[in-house]
């Protein structure tokens, strides 16, 4: 499957219109989990610290830090600030770890090439580097240490999405079906809340399969009118019962409030940060609205009926002190229209869990593309629309401790103190990051991420050593998970790095490779081999034991190379780098396909197909261009940085449509050279983008009447080139796989040797294999066991 590149949404048109249509569609995707707060906020807070009392400066110094919370946090950080540090128009931890990998040389991803950097998505902004700026920038880029350090902190980060994931829909769902205890007698509410919750959990994930599209256009509804809902009661018991409540929005209440509650009031802040959980949604979603669309949404509709709903359960509980039942969001419900709110707030917190499970498989696809993440299979359950992906491992590893904390727990003070742990540890990621993004992809002093650091940061941490303390609470599960999370995710991609050293140190001459015949006993036989490597140059270790122990291979011969680069999307027409590997008589190439950490990767079928399409391609080209139709530069063809020797300069091949171009056009820009041919055998025109820095744009057409001329001219050569790589297509395609067994060198630490001997092997024996994420057909796979000691 092939799915276009693209968002989910054409933001293209600027019109108000569209704009506000995007606005409506982002309720559904980006403020379930956000809107649905107001169900457990004052319970959390309520539930132990603090007691409601005649004097009510507890209920209005919670409604003041709920207000200011909810300004500066969502409002101020994310919707001013956050959302514009976008990486293309994508969001979330590794969008920002993406922006700054590029301003600095701090990835840890292997098989970097300084080709990646001339991609239309590899975009830089170049004003005058400050002088602190490019003395931070030399700081990170001189010390290892501080590479791993920031990996792992977009590791912790992405740990703690993946337990909000698990958090959120338990709590969610748990909040709105405990608004059956008024009721319901106190017996029969135990009884009734778990099984009625755990079922609907068990429902949402077992639906996960068949994709949100078919259900997706409900969403915003559902929230809509939720919110609707919420400000309407708020209205009603801001009118009805105290229409001074506004007064509490003041400041000077939060500081009544911890004078007199004292620890109390700070422990109680684990409950009140939950007022803003799911605002990372704004930014991790980015990718699907524009900013002005997410904008609007929240500033003009979430935000006040937030305050409002908020407002109104504060001047209930304000006139009520001695309510039957426990405080929460039920009880300021007018009883004629409980029934109905309670199923509005049951399929608002159905909408909110599916927003935040579908990001946390949108976030583990983005690790295993980066090497971060075990393999696992990943399911695209729409053709049409980009991103919407499911991921059966972690669906049903997700369903399981979803519901065993819903069982464990029982209540929402214990789960709310977990995921306001996971919560604010996600946002103090994502605020040192934007620091970073400040000084080093913005160039702005450093004083002004200081700043933002410092302002942000302390209130961050505020409310996350309030979470902390209540480790024995609950908070202890997203801190454990997180634990286990880093643990895997770091060993499998160290384990990642030192395999592509071993490989990287342990490749074969080219002359090797050419020096095989039949005076070996070597044979050609049909058909195409593609052997998979993570080395962009050389000839791997793998294919030197293939030839060693079936001394056969085949007639055409592609080393491939599918490799991730820091950037959300690599368009299509610059995906595919190709080259020679020794003279075309050998038949041999080279082929690097680059995709971004949010890329839809291509199954074996249509990847084959379009490989072939795209090697006759270059064919074509690199015949024009040795007879001198095509000239790009004058450098030597077989010079290129970092290649072997005899490996020809790579070069980018892919389609463009140019109808109505001019036949020849000369631009003066810093673009790579650029040349575009209309061949006679293909319909489409190929794009050629050589990746070789040059300060002009070249395009040239062959226009329809010279299809015949040019066909003549071919010289038997081409024919014969493009006839062995089509028959070869005929006779079938192979493909050669590494199976890799990985142990640490003798005297290695024994912290090395639990990490990988133990550690990352057993991932791999459970974990999809190379061949089950490509899907290749048993038939045509050819594995090669391969040890590395590392």
């Amino acid at each position: 499957m092939d799915i276009d590149y693209g968002k989910c949404w054409d933001t293209s048109k600027k019109s108000w219109k569209s704009t506000l249509i995007l606005a409506y569609q982002s309720l559904g995707v980006v403020y379930g989990d956000l809107s649905i707060s107001p169900l457990y906020v004052y319970k959390s807070t309520f539930a132990e610290d603090i007691h409601h009392s005649e004097t009510n400066e507890e209920i209005f110094g919670v409604l003041s830090f709920v207000f200011w919370t909810l300004t500066l946090v969502p409002l101020f950080k994310y919707v001013f600030i956050v959302l514009r540090a976008d990486d293309n128009g994508e969001g979330g931890t590794f969008a920002l770890y993406s922006l700054i990998c590029r301003h600095a040389k701090v990835s840890l991803l292997p098989n970097r090439q300084v080709a990646d950097e001339a991609l239309s998505t590899y975009k830089l902004e170049h004003p005058p580097e400050m002088k602190n700026s490019s003395k931070l920038k030399l700081l990170l880029e001189k010390h290892k240490s501080l590479h791993t350090a920031l990996l792992i902190l977009v590791l912790l980060g992405t740990c703690m999405v993946i337990g909000d994931g698990l958090l959120t829909p338990a709590i969610s769902v748990f909040s709105a079906v405990s608004g059956l205890e008024l009721s319901m007698s106190r017996e029969h509410h135990q009884y009734a809340v778990i099984p009625i919750t755990c079922f609907i959990l068990v429902c949402l994930f077992a639906l996960q399969h068949y994709g949100t599209h078919r259900v997706g256009f409900v969403f915003a509804p559902i929230v809509m009118t939720w919110l609707l809902c919420i400000s309407a009661l708020g209205l009603y018991n801001i009118i009805h019962w105290n229409p001074q409540v506004y007064k509490a929005l003041s400041p000077y209440y939060m500081v009544k409030f911890l004078k007199k509650t004292r620890k109390g009031g700070w422990m109680s802040l684990g409950g009140i940060l939950l007022c803003i959980t799911g605002s990372e949604a704004m930014f991790a979603d980015l990718g699907h609205f524009s900013h002005t669309a997410i904008q609007i949404a929240f500033t003009f509709l979430v935000y006040p009926a937030l305050i409002l709903a908020y407002m109104g359960q504060a001047a209930f509980l304000s006139k009520h002190h001695h309510t039957i039942h426990k405080i929460g969001f039920y009880v300021s419900v007018p009883d004629v229209v409980r029934w109905p709110v309670l199923v509005i707030a049951i399929l608002a917190s159905v909408v909110g869990s599916q927003a935040i499970i579908s990001g946390t498989f949108s976030i583990i696809n983005q690790s295993q593309s980066l090497g971060c993440f075990p393999r696992v299979k990943v399911v695209h359950t729409n053709a049409k629309i980009h991103g919407q992906i499911y991921i059966p491992e972690i669906n049903w590893i997700l369903m399981i401790l979803c519901v065993a904390v819903t069982i464990g727990f029982r209540d929402t003070k214990h789960m709310g103190n977990a995921s306001g742990l996971a919560v604010m540890a996600v946002m103090l990621v994502t605020t040192c990051l934007t620091s970073l993004v400040i000084i080093l992809c913005w160039n702005k002093p450093p004083i002004l991420a200081l700043g933002f650091l410092l302002l942000f940061g302390s209130i961050e941490l505020l409310y996350f050593s309030a979470s902390v303390i209540k480790f024995l609470e609950g908070a202890w599960l997203p801190i454990l998970l997180a634990l286990f999370l880093v643990t895997v995710m770091f060993v499998w991609h160290y384990a990642t790095v030192k395999k592509y050293e071993y490989d990287l140190h342990n490749k074969v001459s080219l002359e090797w490779l050419l020096a095989l015949g039949p005076s070996l006993g070597i044979t050609r036989v049909p058909g195409i081999g593609l052997v998979f490597t993570d080395l962009t140059s050389g000839i791997p270790a793998n294919f030197s034991r293939f030839v060693t122990n079936l001394p056969a291979y085949h007639r055409i011969l592609v080393f491939v190379c599918v490799k991730s680069v820091p950037v959300p999307f690599v368009p299509p027409a610059e995906r595919y780098l190709i080259g020679r590997v020794g003279p075309a008589a050998h038949r041999s190439y080279r082929c690097i396909v680059r995709y971004g950490y949010r890329d839809v990767h291509q199954d074996v079928d249509s990847f084959e197909s379009e490989l072939v399409s795209r090697l006759a391609d270059f064919i074509r080209y690199d015949w024009y261009k040795a007879h001198g139709t095509i000239e790009t530069c004058n450098e030597d063809d077989c010079s290129r940085s970092g290649a072997s020797s005899g490996e020809c300069r790579l070069t980018v091949i892919g389609t463009l449509d140019l109808s109505g171009t001019p036949a020849f056009e000369l631009e003066e820009t810093m673009q790579p050279a650029s040349v575009s041919v209309g061949f006679p055998t293909v319909e489409s025109v190929t794009d050629v983008i050589e990746m070789q820095p040059v300060e002009r744009r070249v395009r040239f057409a062959i226009d329809n009447e010279s299809e015949v001329d040019s066909r003549d001219e071919m010289s038997s050569q081409l024919q014969e080139e493009l006839e062995d790589l089509y028959t070869a297509q005929q006779a079938g395609t192979a493909f050669v796989l590494g199976h890799s067994h990985v142990k640490a060198k003798q005297g290695s630490s024994v912290l090395k040797r639990l990490a990988i001997n133990y550690g990352y092997n057993f991932l791999r024996r459970n974990c999809r294999g190379a061949d089950v994420s490509l899907k290749v057909p048993p038939a045509s796979l050819l594995e090669v066991g391969m040890v590395y000691i590392v």
